[in-house]
């Protein structure tokens, strides 16, 4: 007989899939959207040159441009993702490209209400950075969760200051948790995103993220592994000195993401365990040809051969 876990299936963590088949009783796949945005640690307002990871066209899909009306983008993404996964009946126009929330109310309200017109679009995912949020906004996507499926996701990447300061973030871990916390307040879902393996962090601290961030009023997380992409500011501190960072190998990494989930809150939903960078973009050390849905296989079936499961540590 399968065990049945608290979030109500036999998966041995709280899955994103699962989550939206409860949510909307249907397959949902999400559009990613690039609006056009910067970042206020490009723009020189709070510093230049982005994140020292980053690099956007490392992730954007083939069919998502600035250069493209919104609508344009949602109704590409759409016939991109109906070819590739037949069983989608709805769709969330996923903001994803720098952060979303760094323009006036009035802008936002246009791009936002261009998505929300195309049929089958559900609602909105938000990719966003912690200082990049107010009340006013806040305000305005609580209406829209009204009649829509809206979630916030920050890029949080450490919870640890330190780090933060290396890879040029330009907010403190004290700024994420305020505003998650005050997202959560407005019955916002939210959402963040964690880095294992920045230069600096030891694989206790990356453990401990797991008790901090299940204090936070979070709905959902995404774990990546530090991968650097060509055309970075990190790519260049790698080339100048490779011995500041770890990278793990692919079993090393699974038992870190196995570790962690059982110290995490059952009540988060785990929306990606790792990243995947193109090779052609990969200036770092890689996994070789292996694609998410097979790292997954392998954290599974490691979970049930360990009869682990998220929260199974979680005090």
């Amino acid at each position: 007989m399968n065990q049945e876990f608290p979030w109500g299936h036999s998966r041995r963590y709280n899955a994103y899939a699962q989550y939206f088949e409860r949510t909307f009783g249907a397959r949902v796949q999400k559009v990613t959207i690039d609006a056009g945005f910067t970042c206020p640690n490009r723009d020189g307002t709070k510093g230049r040159g982005g994140c020292t990871y980053c690099n956007n066209d490392a992730f954007n899909p083939s069919y998502c441009s600035p250069q493209k009306s919104i609508t344009q983008q949602i109704e590409e993404g759409i016939e991109f993702h109906a070819n590739r996964y037949r069983r989608a009946e709805k769709f969330l126009a996923y903001f994803q490209a720098y952060s979303n929330t760094y323009d006036s109310l009035e802008n936002l309200k246009r791009k936002y209400d261009q998505a929300l017109q195309i049929e089958n679009v559900a609602g909105l995912v938000i990719g966003t950075r912690p200082d990049c949020i107010d009340r006013e906004k806040l305000r305005y996507f609580a209406e829209v969760a009204k009649t829509h499926y809206v979630i916030i996701e920050y890029g949080l990447e450490s919870c640890y200051d330190a780090s933060l300061v290396k890879i040029n973030r330009g907010h403190t871990f004290q700024e994420s948790k305020n505003a998650i916390e005050l997202t959560a307040s407005y019955g916002l879902k939210t959402g963040a995103h964690i880095i294992f393996g920045l230069p600096g962090e030891t694989k206790q601290m990356m453990l401990d993220e797991a008790a901090i961030l299940s204090g936070l009023p979070l709905t959902t997380l995404k774990l990546h592994q530090l991968q650097i992409v060509k055309d970075t500011r990190m790519a260049k501190e790698f080339v100048a000195d490779p011995g500041q960072f770890i990278f793990f190998g692919l079993e090393e990494y699974i038992d870190l993401v196995i570790g962690f989930l059982e110290k995490l809150s059952p009540k988060i939903v785990i929306e990606r365990f790792a990243g995947e960078v193109p090779p052609r973009f990969l200036a770092s050390p890689g996994w070789g040809i292996i694609r998410y849905d097979q790292i997954l296989q392998k954290i599974e079936k490691k979970l049930t051969a360990r009869n682990s499961w998220q929260g199974k540590r979680f005090l």
